[in-house]
């Protein structure tokens, strides 16, 4: 077989891509093939190339070198259109859909139906998206407004928008990052029968897990190079995490028995007349006390009520033995809490804003004195955030949006870290950060908790709380309903607190 011609069943090849931005090498010589109607994850640390191939790929950027080969024949992508021509659709992180919109308008837009007037032909559009949902056992009508709908099934109209452009290779970038355990697997049932189809989908995951349940090979990339391409179900869990960091993460979790007996916080039966229903636990000081339920078990808005953003109608809540009550996040705060919230980008980051604002934002009085401004001090405590969270920046002005997911949640907690003195509440600490990342974050959770804070770590991840908790609260609508202690940590017994309903 001659140099650059595929074999039969690969539909995408990508020779020797490089990419780079202001001299900075972004890719270097990378390859990927893609066989016909497989599911193959690209998978790689924040930074290490992913979105700029698949942006490549997809006709964002331009390639600085390489080739790209479409069924065997070489192809140029030099715009989104291109990309489109040549079947290949990308499903990004964030949904580009029209909110406003049914979903026939959504899947038609740019490429309207036209009667011969010249006027949108809105009944044909919504009777060609009709066909396309219930072909792949989608029940919404085509009419209905996308506002309407949950986040999983906002994803399936974007998937039918790809498909109906005759996509033959869609890329899906985090596609479960917003998604409930019961909507992922309905995004899997969709996966099958695009693979029934002949499509080919190119996976980005931070999660390990989903790769082992749906993907077929997975490509590594590391720091712009491909590292290899292995299948799925002859490598191990360790290998993967090796080829992304380059090295073994022999203590991927790090936890020292570092609790006191001396406890710092007492809740009990701790309620907001809503979603909160008598919540009752301890934490103790130097302790990392994992959340853990079903999605809408109640946990987010159990902390969210102990840190003041909603209103406790009862229960007692006493902190260092006196009874508080915050009616703020300001007021918390006032008392040594601090919280990363569940949504860095929905609720914790000023993404347009620097790296500088947003570390320092919550303790802006340390600067501010008889209304002179010193800067010198804002900048050093930057500084020391980004030197000891490892923070990769250009400068401390770098607008925030511009980093990775994982360097975005290193600014967050660094800044609740400049105003938090006592308790710490981490809600879905590592959520959409890759797995060098993940340790980082482990790590710290455990120098602080070895320097005396006290944390309470919300997680969806079993093994992150299993690991990485002292005790583990566990949930079910909205009650307390068990508290276990580290040797009885277990996915099982987890499981069935988190399956046992409490009655009014």
């Amino acid at each position: 077989m001659r140099a650059g011609c595929l074999k039969v069943s690969a539909v995408l090849e990508m020779k020797h891509i490089a990419k780079s931005f202001s001299g900075n090498k972004v890719l270097i010589d990378v390859d990927l093939t893609i066989e016909e109607g497989e599911v193959h994850a690209l998978l790689g640390e924040n930074g290490a190339g992913k979105s700029t191939l698949m942006k490549i790929l997809g006709g964002i950027y331009t390639k600085d070198g390489g080739s790209i080969f479409i069924k065997g024949k070489e192809v140029q992508i030099h715009s989104v259109q291109d990309a489109r021509d040549n079947g290949i659709s990308i499903i990004h992180q964030e949904l580009m859909l029209a909110q406003h919109m049914t979903i026939a308008e959504n899947v038609f837009m740019g490429r309207e139906l036209k009667k011969p007037s010249g006027f949108v032909d809105l009944a044909s559009q919504e009777e060609e998206t009709q066909k396309f949902l219930d072909q792949y056992g989608i029940k919404l009508k085509s009419h209905t407004r996308l506002d309407r709908l949950t986040i999983a099934q906002q994803q399936m109209v974007e998937i039918i928008r790809a498909v109906s452009f005759g996509a033959k290779i869609i890329v899906m970038d985090e596609p479960t990052s917003s998604l409930s355990d019961a909507e992922v697997d309905i995004l899997y049932e969709m996966i099958r029968i695009l693979k029934a189809q002949k499509v080919s989908i190119i996976y980005i995951s931070h999660r390990l897990n989903e790769l082992y349940d749906i993907a077929d090979r997975t490509t590594v990339l590391r720091d712009g190079e491909q590292v290899g391409t292995v299948e799925m179900k002859t490598t191990e869990r360790a290998q993967l995490i090796a080829m992304m960091v380059g090295r073994d993460l022999a203590s991927y979790y790090t936890k020292n028995e570092n609790a006191w007996d001396e406890v710092v916080l007492e809740v009990k039966e701790l309620s907001d007349g809503k979603r909160v229903k008598k919540v009752s636990f301890n934490l103790r000081k130097g302790e990392i006390l994992g959340v853990a339920g079903l999605v809408g078990a109640g946990r987010s808005e159990t902390v969210e009520c102990l840190f003041g953003i909603r209103q406790k109608t009862h229960g007692t809540v006493l902190y260092e033995g006196k009874e508080v009550s915050f009616r703020s996040p300001q007021e918390a705060m006032a008392h040594g809490f601090g919280m990363v919230p569940e949504s860095r980008k929905a609720q914790g980051l000023f993404l347009q804003l620097g790296v500088r604002f947003n570390t320092t934002i919550n303790v802006v009085p340390r600067f501010l004195k008889n209304f002179c401004w010193n800067r010198q001090a804002e900048d050093e405590i930057t500084a020391g955030k980004i030197e000891d969270m490892h923070i990769r920046v250009t400068g401390p002005e770098q607008v925030v949006s511009k980093l990775s997911g994982g360097n975005q949640q290193k600014v967050l907690i660094g800044r609740w870290l400049c105003s938090t003195q006592s308790v710490l509440i981490l809600d879905e600490p590592t959520r959409g950060v890759d797995v060098k990342t993940k340790s980082e974050i482990y790590a710290l959770i455990d120098q602080l908790a070895a320097e005396g804070m006290s944390i309470i770590m919300v997680s969806s991840e079993l093994p992150e709380i299993i690991n990485m908790s002292d005790r583990v609260l566990v949930m079910c609508g909205g009650y307390s309903t068990g508290i276990l202690n580290r040797d009885e940590l277990t996915q099982e017994r987890i499981m069935t607190l988190a399956t046992t309903e409490v009655s009014a």
